[in-house]
């Protein structure tokens, strides 16, 4: 986009979530920052403000998502304990998306920060594969590198016994911590 066509402000704005509802898959920063004729850090900096009315924009390693309402759909959630090494990091999410349940974030328990929460949300295999090479290629730690592999996982699907069978393949894997 050309200087001269660059979206401002308010208009900008508008523009992300038009262009996050009709995406199908997570757009990046960079990829918005494009369409809308800015820098990168501009629309860093949008999606706080959207934030901060309200807007279920979530960012995960993929990019930028809007949280749609679904009113006809109910997905249950579960959280599970589980512990790895981070090369099993692919392993154990593509045990749970092979059930049909997506990994929304990940949680570990600092010492001193106490609670960290990041997004992850993967649904499938492809997801995966893309949440892995983005760690690969940032060569950025997993956050249970900080716990010894330690961490916790949102689980959300349709139904319980999705959640169930996600939870009995971890189990069977040797990654959950058992109560």
């Amino acid at each position: 986009m050309s200087k001269k066509n660059k979206l401002i402000g308010k208009d900008r704005r508008e523009a992300i979530i038009e262009w996050l509802e009709n995406s199908e898959q997570p757009l990046t920063g960079s990829e918005l920052a494009e369409r809308a004729g800015v820098s990168r850090q501009v629309i860093v900096q949008d999606v706080s403000l959207l934030k901060a009315k309200n807007n279920q924009i979530i960012s995960t390693s993929q990019g930028y998502l809007l949280m749609q309402q679904t009113t006809n759909t109910k997905l249950h959630e579960k959280i599970v304990v589980v512990k790895h090494r981070p090369d099993q990091a692919k392993e154990e999410l593509d045990c749970i998306v092979d059930q049909g349940v997506t990994v929304k974030d990940v949680i570990v328990e600092h010492p001193l920060y106490g609670e960290l929460k990041a997004q992850v949300m993967v649904s499938d295999r492809h997801d995966v594969k893309q949440f892995i090479k983005n760690i690969t290629e940032k060569n950025a730690p997993y956050l249970s590198e900080l716990t010894d592999g330690v961490h916790l996982h949102t689980l959300e699907a349709e139904s319980e016994a999705k959640l169930d069978a996600a939870y009995q393949a971890l189990k069977d894997k040797g990654f959950i911590i058992n109560d």
